[in-house]
């Protein structure tokens, strides 16, 4: 009596086959943690693998950067995926879809404005409209600062998958710079009204206001920046620049938005 072959454990709705099938079934548990899938069991029912093939292909996954564990939060997306998507991004190229935003941005305010990425544990600047005004603040394309300190580097930190570990690197740069309670208080700040600002953290006698860029999958790719001295924005600037660049965000998003479209 012949046995018939074991059968294939069917794929997830939805799911695209390519023949090769470890690479379908990780895929899948990617998208299923994207959608909001965050416990194992909730993985492992999402995606309609057994519990085995869940849990080992889980732990490669966060061996290689791209989920994580975080306690009572379950699975998220990793860290290694925001690099991948703002490398990603570049490659649209993101500097030339966000440059009319920033061109507008600085016209408005009369301030610098930036545009920065992630870029390991720091943000790169990859483009800036710099303010007409005799004093202003300089900060060069290709310039890495700190994610601890400065408004951009708190909206960057503000939706980091691996925040906690990101706090662990803090360090002071002014008196003005927050400490850990501080700093953990204006990461959820910034969660919660979609901006956040800073005014000397970094260096004193500079100010800022930044809000993050989203992308389609809703992961953020970019914060976007106004600077400029802190004698003209003053200790609150985001009180007067937050709904200029939220709207620079939304005109940054909606250029990726048609151009992946």
């Amino acid at each position: 009596m012949t046995l018939p072959p074991p059968s294939r454990p069917r794929p997830p709705a939805g799911t695209v086959e390519t023949g090769v099938g470890v690479l379908d079934r990780t895929i899948a548990i990617v998208d299923a943690v994207e959608s909001g899938s965050r416990t194992f069991s909730d993985i492992a029912e999402a995606t309609g693998l057994t519990r085995s093939t869940t849990h080992r292909l889980l732990k490669a996954l966060e061996a290689h950067g791209l989920v994580s564990f975080q306690g009572g939060l379950g699975y998220r997306l990793g860290p290694r995926l925001l690099r991948l998507a703002a490398t990603a991004m570049r490659e649209l190229p993101l500097r030339d879809l966000a440059r009319p935003a920033l061109e507008r941005l600085a016209r408005m305010t009369g301030e610098t404005a930036q545009l920065f990425v992630r870029s390991g544990d720091e943000r790169l600047c990859i483009d800036v409209v710099e303010s007409e005004s005799e004093l202003r603040t300089i900060v060069p394309v290709g310039a890495s600062l700190p994610l601890t300190a400065g408004s951009a580097g708190k909206v960057i930190m503000a939706w980091a998958p691996d925040q906690e570990r990101l706090l662990g690197l803090l360090t002071p740069f002014t008196d003005r710079t927050p400490g850990l309670d501080r700093l953990r208080q204006q990461l959820a700040t910034a969660r919660r009204r979609g901006w956040a600002e800073s005014s000397g953290e970094r260096e004193p006698g500079v100010a800022s206001v930044s809000a993050p860029v989203v992308g389609p999958a809703g992961t953020v790719l970019a914060a976007v920046s106004v600077s400029g001295p802190a004698q003209r924005l003053g200790p609150r600037p985001g009180r007067q620049y937050a709904p200029a660049v939220l709207a620079a965000a939304r005109d940054i998003q909606e250029a990726i938005g048609a151009s992946v479209g």
